[in-house]
């Protein structure tokens, strides 16, 4: 699949989205990574809050916003006032008040007053307020009080979003009164440029609980985006009581994880939202104005529900599993009459449950080779007269699509609903880049912009070892930051058909919420810009200097945002093999957007605004402890100390996020855990490529070395990969179990070749250890498992070379 590579000319392949499938395509994850600072990259530092007055801590930007003089001083007896009869206004002050309480600690009471108090905080629904468009409002603030209109509920709720913003700058700071805040007069007029702001929550794949789902809500209303996606049904899992088919959930919901029982992997895993529970989350998010658009998957990733109910939707009478491998698998729903049936009463409580006027059928990745193995399916396609499977699906889509119609709903689904043909009233959400949103929206079609290379929070933020599983394309906060929703290829009129963004955090890597946080913030912050501030008003600098005070908001609520944007590289300046040929050490700090004050130390102690500045590469003597930690300039934390000791040995060993793979030395496509299912974030890593089980440990300096430890993990190979399983590759054997072999380059000379253990257990941990025969010079080593493809997946978590002098276990054959 080719998208265009909105920084240049050239093509590049997109991933596929549920694996996506196998590894992301390393060409993406170089355009992902643009906008890195590397070690030892000057400083770009943004200006505080305090030195830059005209910095309203607002996120997203609003349209308009001027200062004024003066200050408005709120304290403990001031009043959120709201008129008689006013229950929007009561609503949004409420909720105003409650994030005051969460976040500054203090308490104010919400009255209702025919006419404002003096010096009180007056929300008002008023439809002469002087910002018409929907969801918008107007805020003023001076010496005398603060006031917020607008004309509909959500505007006021988005005001009193604003007014929290503005009394939080500095929430949760150690030092700060919490009984009194002052803000800045300032007339705000602002409203949202698109009408779907939008946040994808996969609960299919990882099951996500209520709770969590709030967290999720309330997160999003705070950065005011209107519509939560929630992916309910997939291969894996199906995650929403149909009380019709009970075995959607009694079976469909439940699925053996591999590894069942090891490293705290449940024997059974799964769960699903009850009706009650669906009913619960729709009126909570409704009540922060936010709409949930529920996804059933159609007619591909459908194993879940065809394990339930072979019968009566599958294509053969086969009863699969409830599916553990993420990616493309096999099985579709049936296009019979009684298939078509079922799901027209699954999408009957469906609609029950959920106002959204939208109803998400999925329809990307469905591969059609059940369909066109199947003679009832051939049949039908010719008595219908459609010519390909692919028109097939065209047809399908077109019968949902008039079942949704006539229940006054409009059916939308992911770009490759394009390819048999459209229905009138379908829109399309585009993922594959822009060009489908293009496409779509050319013919007539309403579209939302949701592209990979911008929008999936699930890919890594950073380059960095610390980071946890995810898919390695690299995707920085700059990177989501940059889209603009409305592709340049389309007229003013075809832009019309632009709803708008959202972002999508698919669950295959994300099993827990603590994983979710880390994912989803700060990048959400970039995604709410997106969508709702106009491009006149966005400023990635601008952007950067208001981030802080969201940071201070993230911590004070509780919220386990990543820091990885700001966090210290630390690095030897010139990499290891300038001190391993005895030169000087000198270490290299910097962070990927290069923003920030970095303080560091050298004798163990955390680092603080006293310790020493870093300005350039400064020289250390071996061994040492480099601990450095990011602030901004006016002394508030970026990110948290980052620690790396250097010694001989460390300079000797590279983990597996400084591998590579073998063919162009790229980034390998994921970073998966020990066990799919296990629990936690302190799980051990490990970078693989699907495709090919090879690893290069990049400029590895030989002179001295007499041998080689690699540490090694049996993993699961639960990946989904359709009609790329062909491509994976086969290294050929000398042993039933396989060795890993040794080469200096790829294709070059065999080293050493170690024998892998006996047995298949998964998520086993073990070391390989080998001679090396005497080499001289830098050279790539290439590492490769010749295991056979259809049992474990043989993974790398560190390399070390072992130095003939050095004191270390004893190596071996």
């Amino acid at each position: 699949m080719l998208a265009r590579d909105e920084k240049g000319d050239r093509m590049i392949t997109t991933p596929t989205r549920s694996t996506r499938a196998g590894t992301l395509v390393r060409a993406f994850a170089l355009l992902l990574t643009t906008g890195m600072v590397l070690p030892g990259c000057a400083e770009r530092t943004a200006p505080s809050a305090t030195e830059r007055v005209d910095v309203l801590p607002l996120i997203p930007a609003p349209v308009e916003a001027e200062r004024g003089d003066g200050r408005f001083r709120i304290t403990a007896e001031t009043v959120v006032s709201v008129a008689q009869n006013d229950a929007p206004a009561r609503d949004a002050a409420n909720h105003l008040a409650r994030l005051l309480r969460d976040t500054r600690g203090l308490a104010l009471a919400v009255r209702e007053e025919l006419a404002p108090s003096p010096g009180s905080i007056r929300l008002q629904l008023d439809p002469q307020s002087p910002v018409a468009q929907a969801e918008g409002y107007a805020l003023d603030a001076d010496a005398e009080g603060l006031r917020i209109r607008a004309r509909d509920a959500a505007g006021l709720f988005y005001g009193a979003v604003s007014a929290w913003q503005l009394t939080s700058a500095d929430a949760g700071r150690d030092a700060v009164e919490t009984d009194v805040v002052e803000i800045p007069a300032v007339t705000i007029r602002d409203w949202p440029r698109f009408g779907w702001r939008g946040q994808l929550l996969d609960v299919a794949r990882h099951f996500h609980d209520v709770d969590t789902v709030k967290h999720v809500i309330d997160a999003m209303a705070r950065h005011k985006l209107n519509v939560l996606h929630l992916h309910l049904t997939d291969d894996q899992g199906w995650r929403i009581e149909i009380k019709r088919y009970p075995k959607l959930t009694e079976i469909g919901a439940w699925r053996t994880p591999p590894g069942a029982g090891r490293h705290g992997t449940p024997q059974r895993y799964g769960g699903y939202y009850t009706q009650e529970q669906i009913r619960e989350l729709v009126a909570y998010a409704a009540a922060r104005h936010i709409t949930i658009l529920p996804e059933i998957d159609m007619p591909g990733h459908a194993q879940a529900a065809v394990a339930a109910y072979p019968g009566e939707i599958g294509v053969t009478s086969e009863r699969p599993p409830v599916a553990v491998d993420w990616g493309v698998n096999p099985y579709l729903f049936d296009t019979d009459e009684r298939s078509l049936k079922f799901i027209q009463g699954v999408l009957d409580e469906v609609l029950e449950l959920f106002p959204s006027p939208f109803i998400h059928i999925g329809g990307d990745e469905a591969v059609k080779d059940q369909w066109e193995a199947s003679p009832a399916v051939r049949a039908q396609m010719r008595q219908l007269g459609v010519k390909d499977a692919h028109a097939m699906q065209g047809w399908f889509n077109a019968q949902l699509a008039k079942y949704l119609t006539s229940k006054g709903r409009r059916l939308i689904g992911w770009d490759e609903i394009l390819e048999g043909g459209l229905p009138d009233s379908a829109s399309v959400m585009s993922w594959r880049g822009v060009d489908g949103a293009v496409a779509a929206a050319r013919l007539g079609h309403d579209v939302v912009l949701a592209p990979a290379g911008w929008m999936y929070l699930d890919n890594l933020q950073t380059e960095r070892s610390d980071e946890p599983n995810g898919r390695l394309a690299v995707l920085p906060l700059s990177r989501v930051y940059e889209l603009d929703p409305v592709p340049a290829e389309l007229t003013a009129d075809q832009a019309r058909h632009v709803l708008g963004a959202q972002g999508a955090l698919w669950s295959e890597y994300i099993p827990s919420r603590r994983h979710i946080d880390h994912a989803l913030f700060p990048r959400l912050a970039a995604v709410a810009e997106v969508a709702w501030s106009p491009m006149a008003a966005r400023d990635w600098d601008g952007f950067l200097a208001r981030l802080p005070a969201q940071l201070q908001r993230y911590r004070a609520l509780g919220i386990g945002s990543s820091d990885g944007a700001f966090a210290a590289d630390i690095g030897i300046d010139g990499g290891p093999n300038t001190v391993l040929s005895g030169g000087p050490a000198r270490i290299a700090l910097g962070n990927q957007t290069g923003v920030g004050q970095i303080r560091y130390t050298i004798d163990g102690s955390e680092p603080t605004l006293e310790s020493s500045r870093y300005g350039a590469p400064f020289a250390v003597t071996l061994p040492v402890t480099v601990k450095a930690a990011v602030f901004t300039e006016d002394g508030q934390p970026l990110a948290a100390a980052r620690s790396r000791h250097f010694d001989r040995e460390a300079l000797l060993t590279v983990d597996t996020q400084g591998l590579r793979n073998c063919h162009d030395g790229g980034p390998l496509g994921l970073r998966v855990p020990l066990l799919p299912d296990m629990p936690g974030m302190d799980t051990p890593v490990y970078n693989v490529d699907l495709f090919y089980a090879c690893w290069t440990y990049p400029q590895a300096r030989l002179d001295g070395i007499a041998g080689i430890r690699i540490d090694a993990a049996r993993l699961a190979r639960n990946y989904g990969l359709a009609h790329d399983q062909s491509k994976v590759h086969q290294y050929p054997s000398s042993t039933p179990q396989g060795e890993l072999e040794v080469l200096r380059g790829c294709d070059g000379e065999l080293l050493a070749k170690v024998a892998l253990p006996d047995g298949a257990i998964l998520g086993e941990q073990f070391i390989l250890e080998a001679l090396l025969p005497p080499q001289e010079g830098v050279h790539d080593l290439c590492l490769r498992f010749t295991a056979p493809i259809e049992g474990p997946l043989y993974a790398i978590g560190a390399v070390r070379l072992i130095e003939a002098t050095a004191q270390s276990p004893p190596v071996r054959y």
